[in-house]
């Protein structure tokens, strides 16, 4: 009996959440490992089918970098980025295309839709909703966002239906632009007034010590994650997300959260529980 009565005090205790955020709209960003296993990505589906049921309005972006790189390999050909961003030339964009508009944005429809709920694939370039300017000759076809049209998004959100967004832009020659999935998702969120901006991560989020694991730190503001970055504390992959996620901050989100996608329902974990198990950055303390 007592399991059940536990189960019956995890349902009590997201209640409060359930209630705050009826309605409000929450951008989830994921990719990497993540992809990986038709079992993690299956099981961060099934979160956000939850929080659909919950009354929530999830809004999807993807990434798909490792499957990229596998199709680049496969023509005998090296993957290269500056700064973090991947060089994108004509070879790579008609890759990035394929992989992340086509194939990998119709496998998430299709589990979204396994699992009974309605989903539409988007792309910037394919639907005109995100406008980019090239972002640095070097970098090739990588766009640096101008504007976001988020009518077509709030259309399907308020007709039910939960839009899925590969970070594919148009620029003003008509060509499409690879856009970086975490600047992608940042700008979404902000455009759509998003109550929150998650994104789904290879680490338990941001350490207080980069070599130990249990240094997580749970919860900062904007302010202090900013010192952090200033002075180095952040590094490598998860610069993107925090520098992503504080200016969404600043353009009206109200809390980021960085978890462990690799944890089965992290996404319920962290925001249907007072703990939560990731980090999340608020606009103040």
């Amino acid at each position: 009996m007592e399991k059940y009565i536990s189960k019956a005090r995890v349902l009590i205790e997201a209640l409060p959440y359930i209630q705050l955020f009826s309605g409000k709209t929450v951008v989830i960003k994921f990719g990497g490992s993540i992809m990986d296993r038709e079992s993690s990505m299956r099981a961060v589906l099934q979160d956000i089918v939850f929080m659909k049921y919950a009354g929530w309005k999830p809004v999807i972006v993807h990434g798909g970098g490792p499957a990229i790189n596998e199709a680049l390999r496969e023509r005998q050909l090296k993957a290269q980025f500056i700064d973090g961003l991947r060089v994108t030339d004509q070879i790579t964009m008609d890759l990035v295309e394929d992989i992340l508009g086509n194939r990998i944005n119709s496998h998430i429809v299709n589990i979204l839709d396994s699992l009974q709920v309605q989903a539409r694939g988007m792309n910037g370039k394919k639907d005109g909703f995100i406008k980019v300017d090239p972002q640095h000759p070097d970098l090739g076809y990588v766009g640096n966002i101008r504007s976001i049209d988020p009518t077509m998004i709030t259309e399907l959100l308020d007709a039910g239906i939960i839009p899925v967004i590969a970070p594919i832009g148009i620029g003003d020659d008509r060509h499409a632009y690879n856009i970086n999935a975490d600047t992608a998702a940042a700008e979404i969120a902000a455009s759509l007034g998003a109550r929150k901006l998650v994104f789904l991560t290879d680490t338990p989020g941001i350490l207080g010590n980069p070599e130990d694991s249990d240094s997580l730190i749970s919860s900062l503001d904007r302010d202090s994650a900013a010192s952090m970055m200033n002075e180095g504390r952040i590094s490598g992959g998860m610069i993107p997300k925090v520098t992503s996620g504080l200016k969404a901050l600043s353009f009206g989100v109200n809390k980021v959260h960085i978890i462990d996608g690799r944890i089965d329902h992290s996404l319920l974990l962290e925001i249907f529980t007072k703990k939560g198990i990731g980090t999340e950055i608020l606009k103040t303390h």
